[in-house]
């Protein structure tokens, strides 16, 4: 018998078998979970992830604009017609301007700060919002976060503060979600994985090498120690656990030097 026999959730921005959001996904699927999926609105990212998931012929599959209210109102009104319910979100969604990421902090557009800034973090808020009259009396969410939104980390630039506002974010949706229906909202800390979001990180290879020098384990992480860090914060053992930023990242992000 699985931890998530019997559970429904929906999880957001598996982009293909490199992401977080992947390797998540297969630890709540060892686990009995049923899942619904959103990808990005694109015909190469809609073709990645049928690929994946098409052994399990999931219920729901849509394309989501997390920049469009409406198009958020739309997925989140499949899912209570498909599910009826929701246990667990996930939301693995990020995005900034490739140019913007290049330039320095200092050098940031309004028009780049505006994207990124909606498409990772209040993207969060407003799945929140429309997921919350489907969540039942207990369910959690949880989304993915990176050092850089808590230190400098040369190179992830204006990554680094929209990861910084999603924290805190997590925290007051923590408060607003616990109190209405004991909804609990946490946050993984992951360490230098290789992702299709990190490819668009300048100096990347340099900081995974890095880390492997710095870190307390002397290596880099592995998608299924995201995976099972995910079924904690999810599952009932964490019950007690919410608005928490969960560092997974060998201790990384304990070392000072």
């Amino acid at each position: 018998m699985g931890m998530f026999d019997g559970k429904v959730g929906l999880v957001m921005g598996v982009a293909n078998d490199r992401s977080i959001a992947w390797a998540i996904t297969q630890a709540l699927w060892a686990e009995g979970a049923e899942i619904g999926f959103t990808h990005r609105v694109n015909p190469g990212a809609e073709r990645r992830i049928r690929r994946l998931v098409e052994g399990r012929q999931p219920r729901l599959l849509m394309s989501c604009d997390v920049q469009s209210d409406a198009d958020i109102a739309r997925v989140f009104a499949a899912a209570g017609e498909t599910f009826g319910r929701l246990d667990f979100l996930v939301h693995s969604i990020a995005f900034a301007s490739p140019y913007e990421l290049r330039r320095s902090y200092l050098e940031t557009s309004r028009a780049g700060w505006q994207q990124a800034m909606d498409t990772s973090v209040y993207s969060l808020v407003a799945v929140c919002q429309a997921a919350a009259p489907l969540f039942v009396e207990g369910a959690t969410a949880l989304t993915i976060t990176y050092v850089g939104g808590e230190q400098v980390v040369p190179g992830y630039n204006l990554m680094g503060v929209c990861k910084a506002a999603l924290e805190h974010s997590v925290r007051y949706l923590a408060w607003d979600l616990g109190r209405r229906k004991q909804v609990r909202v946490n946050a993984i800390s992951a360490g230098a994985i290789r992702t299709l979001s990190s490819a668009g990180i300048h100096g990347f290879d340099r900081l995974r090498a890095h880390t492997v020098k710095k870190s307390c384990l002397g290596r880099t992480i592995e998608g299924p120690e995201l995976g099972s860090t995910a079924l904690y914060l999810l599952g009932p053992l964490s019950s007690g656990v919410t608005g928490e930023t969960v560092h997974v990242d060998c201790g990384y992000s304990i070392v000072g030097l």
